[in-house]
């Protein structure tokens, strides 16, 4: 059984879902998700033999939510794995990141290569710094209407989503599945004016793997409102500034990479060259990336059988290899 309890990490305290035992394997979650969004994965990986462990990251569900928008940086967030490894006495562990998890597991590797036995991301590509600040560029690109600048904005997409968290959810799950782009992908933009939910269909059904048990838990996880996932976005150039000395490093412990083939985030500007380099920029990836037909944004709850294989795989054969 999935277990629940807080943790001191790095001057702040995470709840955490936890199973198993053996080889730790840390499962970071994105937006707008919680710990919960991996219940696939507990039970398969811990059958296994690995101890997983979830949090809600900060800002997050039962987890602190600093006020501060800078304490929400890319150090802040590996700092707390990093920190989360540490208190719960273990020395290395698998790092597997969904979403802005996912950053934060490449990030974690490429910055605490010591610590990463291996990282794998669903959704987003390793990250190899652009030339010039995110919000920046993508702001000049899309006249202001890319959803990241929209959420930079602040109180306004907070407000938004906060006036009925459960409609936010049902909207944004279901613009993200798979079968919500079967006509093709369309980068995500918004009217500053109207905001992101106002052309977003309210369904009447939920997708397949998504029920409504599921989105009673993840609607109760932002109780606390939007704001701190929302400060993730607000620190994307703050980012880039602070990971300038690390221009042109890469991810060197061992690596996995998957995604949807219906899923947005791999389908932003200059996202599909990147991944067809992949094989080459990064040294350690175990395998080509592995592309799922017909999969949306939500990888792991999307496709959870196929995901959990890849994974078992990956964590398995490395597992093996220490020893």
């Amino acid at each position: 059984m999935v277990q629940h309890r807080m943790i001191d990490v790095n001057g702040i305290r995470l709840h955490i879902a936890e199973q198993g035992s053996g080889p730790l394997v840390v499962l970071l979650h994105g937006f707008p998700e919680s710990w919960h969004s991996w219940q696939h994965q507990f039970g398969p990986l811990a059958a296994a033999g690995f101890r997983v462990v979830a949090p809600d990251q900060r800002g997050y569900g039962g987890s602190d939510h600093p006020e501060d928008v800078e304490a929400y940086s890319i150090l802040h967030l590996v700092g707390d794995v990093v920190g989360l490894i540490r208190e719960l006495g273990e020395e290395r562990a698998f790092v597997v990141g969904h979403d802005w998890g996912a950053p934060v597991a490449w990030h974690t590797a490429l910055l605490r290569p010591d610590l990463v036995r291996g990282v794998a991301g669903l959704s987003v590509p390793p990250p190899f710094r652009g030339e010039r600040p995110p919000l920046k560029a993508m702001d000049e690109r899309f006249g202001g209407r890319f959803y990241w600048n929209y959420f930079d904005r602040p109180g306004v997409a907070d407000a938004e989503f906060g006036r009925d968290p459960r409609t936010t959810l049902r909207k944004f799950f279901t613009m993200g599945a798979g079968d919500a782009h079967g006509d093709g992908i369309r980068q995500p933009l918004v009217d500053p004016e109207r905001g992101w939910l106002a052309d977003l269909p309210d369904p009447e059904t939920l997708p397949g793997w998504f029920t409504e048990a599921d989105l009673d838990a993840l609607t109760e996880s932002f109780s606390r409102g939007f704001t701190g996932a929302l400060n993730w976005y607000r620190n994307l150039d703050r980012n880039w500034e602070l990971t300038a000395p690390w221009q042109g490093a890469v991810v060197t412990p061992p690596a996995l990479y998957v995604y949807g083939d219906r899923d947005i985030v791999p389908a932003f500007p200059g996202t599909p060259e990147l991944i067809a380099r992949l094989p080459e920029l990064m040294p350690n990836l175990v395998r080509e990336p592995l592309k799922l037909a017909g999969c949306g944004h939500w990888t792991q709850q999307e496709r959870p059988d196929e995901v959990n294989a890849a994974l078992l795989e990956f964590l398995t054969s490395l597992s093996r290899a220490d020893g």
